[in-house]
């Protein structure tokens, strides 16, 4: 008799928003969205799913917000990119605390903190 998995994907990319992780406050991370989200993603990858996340920033900066006060655009962009390392780092930590081995990559070099990633 075939195993049968009550998934419908076995593999899936969440995208979450940096903004969705302020919760209720006006800025920074929320700690109840957090554990939420950790929650509902080891429940996904509990159930078989290997489960990839891709998160923003935009709780703690957006590169746009940069050229307004004039940064330059790249300069801006790579704030950014650190502010979503912050989230990373964050819900890294939140799903380890609850015991799930994570895997953290950047294409940004920075080797104390997460794994190189090359397209190929």
């Amino acid at each position: 008799m075939a195993e049968t998995n009550p998934l419908r994907y076995k593999r899936i990319l969440l995208k979450l928003s940096g903004e969705s992780l302020m919760g209720d406050k006006s800025y920074g991370i929320d700690e109840a969205r957090l554990d939420q989200y950790a929650e509902e993603i080891i429940a996904v990858a509990s159930a078989g799913a290997e489960v990839a996340v891709v998160i923003g920033g935009g709780n703690i900066y957006r590169g746009m917000q940069a050229v307004a006060i004039g940064i330059d655009r790249v300069q801006g962009d790579h704030m950014g990119m650190l502010a979503t390392m912050i989230n990373s780092l964050a819900l890294q930590s939140a799903l380890e605390a609850k015991g799930w081995k994570t895997r953290l990559l950047s294409a940004i070099k920075m080797e104390q903190i997460a794994e190189p990633f090359i397209r190929r």
